[in-house]
């Protein structure tokens, strides 16, 4: 039987495929003949139906039974994961690098925040400069030209890790520059403003409204205050341990009679003085700051005469309020290298040579400062020490 492509295509029942339907038909040079079904399990009607269905393919130029064999050929085992996708090295770089870093959890954060939905499935390979420079330029966009500029650090750490790994050739941060300029920061809550933020820290409740009084009152970083645990608190003295400290040096910092009246005030449902779980740290700082910035502005508005122009607060972030504290200690006079022992900064009297032989921690100029700044704070408040634990416990 002929088919319906080249005329040496044909259809026949082999008796040497023991009572099975075959079609012959010619691929290139090489004739070639394929068994359609056996018979006459398989019906004339439906083996003529195939036998078209394989000349057709033939007139195409196909090789209709080079391909079933080839479907039916053993699979080579899929690897168990992709581990040259972005997330996968990315995913051995926090657990081999940057968890040994102090800031990894910041670094983890930034990159599943940042990366992982734009790059996370690509393989790492594929990733070139013109993808980096597309990812902060649209940070950028968005008004985070900080954010920007801290990504491209980490992108740039992370690929000199993979190169050191023969993961990738090429780094594709190479001669990428910082996206946006950096100012230092100088912004200093003015004592109205210190007003008002106390103030608005009493609608935030616990834990965020003790937490943010105990960063203006301490000047200590917001992870390391964040983070505190009960044990690390002894009477009036928190000892900050050095694998939580960001220069790896143990801090001991006094706590005025204002800090202890407001941890006084926490509840005890945890290892962590801070804590809505009583398992982990506190989290959700950046709404609990909009949420501040929200009442700080209402409150300054309250009062205003019908008709007039509305007041703004000039932004501020947490991290302000160490540099208010260490501007208000400074104003009451306390000497820089008191300050900066308050601070645990490694800089001026107590960096390099010097810092090495001046293991000095100055604990009583440290109390003294302290307790004065918190004094200070009070005294704008128009209260006493007791004043600054009344924070209820509304979330």
């Amino acid at each position: 039987m002929h088919g319906n492509g080249k005329a040496e295509d044909r259809l026949d029942q082999g008796r040497a495929q023991g009572g099975a339907w075959a079609v012959r038909y010619r691929h290139g040079e090489t004739h070639r003949r394929m068994t359609l079904g056996d018979y006459p399990a398989l019906s004339l009607a439906d083996t003529r139906r195939r036998a078209r269905e394989v000349f057709t393919a033939t007139a195409e130029g196909r090789d209709p039974a080079g391909e079933v064999k080839a479907a039916k050929a053993p699979k080579p085992p899929k690897p168990e994961t992709d581990r040259d996708t972005v997330a996968a090295v990315i995913d051995l770089f926090l657990r081999r690098h940057a968890s040994h870093n102090r800031r990894g959890d910041d670094v983890a954060a930034m990159f599943k925040r940042e990366i992982m939905k734009k790059w996370g499935e690509r393989e790492i390979q594929s990733i070139g400069k013109r993808d980096v420079i597309e990812v902060l330029d649209a940070i950028v966009d968005r008004g985070s030209p900080v954010t920007a500029n801290r990504l491209r650090a980490h992108l740039n750490t992370l690929f000199n890790w993979a190169k050191g790994r023969d993961i990738v050739q090429a780094n594709p941060l190479d001669g990428i520059k910082p996206p946006a300029p950096e100012k230092p920061r100088d912004r200093v809550l003015t004592d109205d403003e210190i007003r008002l933020f106390w103030n608005a820290c009493d609608g935030l409740g616990y834990p965020f409204g003790p937490i943010y009084r105990a960063l203006l009152l301490t000047g200590q970083r917001l992870r390391e205050v964040a983070e505190m645990t009960w044990r690390e608190v002894d009477g009036n003295t928190w000892t900050l341990p050095a694998d939580r400290s960001k220069n790896g040096d143990e801090h001991v910092i006094p706590l005025s009679p204002e800090v202890l009246a407001i941890l006084e005030g926490l509840p005890r449902i945890g290892r962590y003085l801070f804590t809505t779980t009583g398992k982990t740290p506190v989290s959700g700082f950046t709404r609990a700051k909009e949420r501040l910035d929200k009442l700080m502005t209402e409150a300054v508005n309250k009062d205003l005469p019908e008709g007039a122009e509305p007041v703004t607060i000039a932004a501020f972030t947490i991290h302000d309020l160490r540099r208010t504290a260490a501007t208000g200690m400074a104003g009451l006079r306390f000497p820089p290298h008191v300050v900066e022992a308050v601070l645990n900064h490694r800089s001026g009297t107590r960096r390099g040579v010097a810092g090495v032989y001046n293991r000095f921690d100055y604990a009583d100029e440290k109390r003294q400062a302290l307790e004065a700044w918190a004094a200070f704070v009070m005294q704008l408040l128009g209260g006493s020490p007791g004043d600054a634990a009344q924070i209820t416990t509304r979330a």
